[in-house]
């Protein structure tokens, strides 16, 4: 397999703007988040085993999935949780290796929000974290998703602590300033990535 570097952080952290821009650089990105929508879509086994758990109100008219009910169930049951982790993230590790296993640029992101607490770390050479604030976590996320604060925190509590996942981290990268010190940043990531998948290919 390709040299897999994995990208995570928690909400708000700007995780995305990372990958977006390494995804304009060429790079092959593997989106957890959306192979979890991809395996909860209409037709999809996992879906049929939500809706019978949880009951139709957690469907929308057209038969798809209500992922804002959905979110504001579980966050609020912890055991509500458990359940539908034990159903989507096989689902989601079998998706997640097929797509790696398909990419062909000189190396692989997999981004995922859960990449150190759902195991998907095992997937990747090199762990990447996009770290901010919690109290910048939680300015981001309530101005871009009109969640409440109350939500966000929760959601939080929910993820892995800020300083463990910086201690799990092969790297940080500081997302407290501007958008265009992120991309400078991105981009001198981008040129270490580079190299390491080349060491990566030499060595195998």
């Amino acid at each position: 397999m390709n040299f897999v570097v994995g990208v995570t952080g928690g909400i708000g952290s700007g995780k995305s703007a990372v990958t977006a821009h390494l995804e304009n650089l060429g790079i092959d990105v593997v989106d957890a988040d959306l192979v979890a929508r991809v395996v909860v879509e209409p037709g999809q086994p996992a879906l049929a085993a939500i809706a019978a758990h949880f009951g139709s109100d957690i469907l929308q008219h057209d038969g798809t999935l209500d992922r804002a009910e959905l979110r504001k169930i579980v966050f609020e049951d912890s055991a509500a949780r458990a359940w539908l982790e034990s159903v989507t993230h096989p689902a989601i590790r079998q998706e997640i290796e097929s797509q790696l296993r398909g990419a062909t640029s000189a190396y692989v992101v997999l981004s995922s929000p859960l990449l150190l607490e759902a195991k998907q770390h095992s997937f990747v050479n090199h762990v990447v974290v996009v770290d901010v604030t919690e109290d910048l976590q939680i300015e981001r996320t309530t101005v871009r998703d009109n969640n409440n604060a109350e939500l966000v925190r929760k959601i939080m509590s929910a993820q892995l602590p800020r300083a463990e996942r910086v201690n799990r981290a092969d790297e940080v990268i500081d997302n407290s300033g501007s958008l265009s010190d992120l991309k400078f940043q991105t981009n001198a990531l981008h040129k270490r990535l580079l190299d390491l998948a080349q060491k990566h290919k030499s060595s195998s």
